[in-house]
């Protein structure tokens, strides 16, 4: 049970300081469905952010662990607080526009820290601090850190290799021993064990620290650590491989194996913390002075901090409804894509879902056959719904061993199509994206020429194209597997021209 309110608040004014919060979290909860429904996706799917089911529940509980700190401090909603909403709708509309939805998600968590601000007041949200700022933890944001990681992780490696006098021949994260090869993937980049161990560290700090510089010192160390560990423990399955001479040996359930690791690591952070635990002191820092006089407000008050709050918030999601209506109706787009001379085109088709319309086609070029699928969308579209598209079109090959490469043209100039490859099931696929009339590879300078094009519009579509051997990949060998997946980017090597032919066809 929650201690009793201090006397100088009434029982019925925390009821209207509770149905105001209440309120105030439905109304957003439904104005950010969208971001809501991605993150709670997120966490479903992804193993890396599995852990977001529970903070809320820890949240909960580390309010439930400073009840006494909020005694004597009185609520005191501050309307004017809500100004700093104005700055946050206009980063929120920037990043909508960009489609970062990770910064949406941001934005919203920050909307509702602004809530509690205003309905709270400064006083009492700073001694609730702890648990509200917790929340963030909801957003999976990190996942661009992912490449970052796979580098340092290989780079250790290597240099393990050498240390241990191991001969080894690295080709981007293809780790090749006399034993065998090993590859860096996504799941081996140690991102799920970084953010799972920064949550983690900021939990144990707000519990056993009181000192700011111990918890950041804590946190900084919670963040260090287990990019280290992973480094560690892929050196260690490359050198199994070498001792058990079969690489394939070394590297099975190799993800176990690191949830194990990633465990003792977490044992070893608390080892580490303990000897500087403060959690025998009171969170809270000093007795609160007498405050001043203060106006009680109405039912009708509260609701109306809280309902400001929500009409903040409500500005820019409003903006973007009205922009995004030029993007209801998207151009059919081609209906077939010729592959230019010695190719036939057959089995051209259409799948509507929705507002989704993706076209399909089987080509023959010679003895090698292909399937290839494309989707168009609006000139006036953001960059998010054509990620989303892309998703949706390379579904099969994300999986926890996915490969991915960038194909380089025969005189070393980079290409736009990415070769995506996985294991689990087995499936090689390549991808790219046109955009303003030219294949452009996904990050922030292609997200901000597509934000301006939502406004001012283009004269060219959006497409977003795949290819993939047409093959049956459940019923080939080994051997059989590793010539389709070469055919695949020697297929695009011989059809360069294609992105020129594409980018005629993006053109309105």
């Amino acid at each position: 049970m929650l201690a009793d309110p201090p006397a100088a608040v009434t029982s019925p004014e925390w009821r209207r300081v509770v149905l105001a919060i209440g309120l105030g979290l439905l109304l957003l909860g439904a104005l950010f469905n969208p971001e809501i429904t991605a993150a709670v996706r997120t966490w479903d799917t992804s193993t890396a952010y599995n852990h977001c089911f529970l903070v809320i529940p820890i949240a909960l509980y580390l309010l439930w662990d400073r009840r006494f700190d909020l005694v004597g401090i009185a609520p005191r909603p501050t309307p004017v607080v809500l100004l700093l909403g104005l700055p946050l709708a206009l980063v929120w509309l920037v990043a909508e526009r960009l489609g970062i939805m990770e910064g949406r998600q941001l934005l919203a968590i920050s909307f509702v820290e602004l809530l509690f601000l205003a309905v709270l007041g400064k006083r009492l949200w700073w001694a609730m601090a702890g648990p509200l700022l917790y929340l963030y933890f909801l957003v999976p944001f990190g996942d661009f850190l992912t490449p970052r990681l796979q580098d340092f992780t290989t780079w250790f490696i290597q240099h393990g290799l050498n240390v241990l006098g191991i001969p080894a021949y690295i080709d981007g994260y293809v780790i090749e021993i006399p034993q065998g090869s090993f590859f860096v993937a996504e799941a081996c980049a140690g991102l799920r064990f970084l953010i799972a161990s920064i949550a983690f560290g900021c939990l144990y700090a707000l519990m056993m620290y009181r000192s700011p510089v111990r918890r950041g010192v804590f946190i900084l160390v919670s963040i260090i650590v287990p990019i280290i560990a992973n480094g560690f423990r892929g050196l260690g399955i490359v050198y199994l491989g070498y001792l058990l001479n079969s690489a394939e040996a070394a590297a099975a359930d190799h993800i176990i194996y690191g949830w194990l690791f990633f465990s003792f690591v977490i044992l070893v952070l608390i080892a580490l913390g303990l000897p500087f635990r403060q959690d025998h002191i009171s969170t809270r820092s000093a007795t609160p002075a007498s405050e001043p006089a203060r106006v009680p407000f109405s039912m009708r008050g509260m609701l109306a901090v809280a309902l400001g709050a929500v009409v903040v918030a409500a500005i820019s999601p409003t903006v973007a409804a009205g922009l995004t209506m030029a993007t209801a109706n998207p151009p059919a787009g081609p209906s077939a894509i010729n592959m230019g001379p010695g190719c036939e085109v057959s089995r051209v088709g259409l799948s509507v879902t929705g507002r989704t319309r993706v076209h399909t086609q089987h080509v023959v070029c010679g003895d090698v056959a292909m399937d290839m699928s494309w989707e168009v969308f609006s000139p006036h579209t953001t960059a998010g719904p054509l990620m989303s598209g892309r998703r949706r079109l390379v579904l099969r090959a994300e999986t926890e061993d996915l490969r991915e490469k960038w194909l380089r043209w025969p005189d070393g100039t980079p290409s736009a199509w990415q070769i995506m490859s996985s294991d689990d099931p087995e499936f090689t696929i390549a991808v790219s994206i046109w955009a303003g009339g030219k294949p452009v590879r996904p990050g922030l300078a292609m997200r901000a020429t597509m934000a301006m094009d939502s406004l001012v519009g283009s004269a060219f579509t959006p497409i977003v194209v795949t290819m993939t051997p047409s093959v049956d990949w459940t019923t080939l060998k080994p051997i059989d597997r590793k010539d389709t997946e070469a055919s695949l980017p020697a297929f695009l090597l011989r059809h360069r021209d294609l992105d020129q032919t594409i980018g005629a066809l993006s053109a309105r």
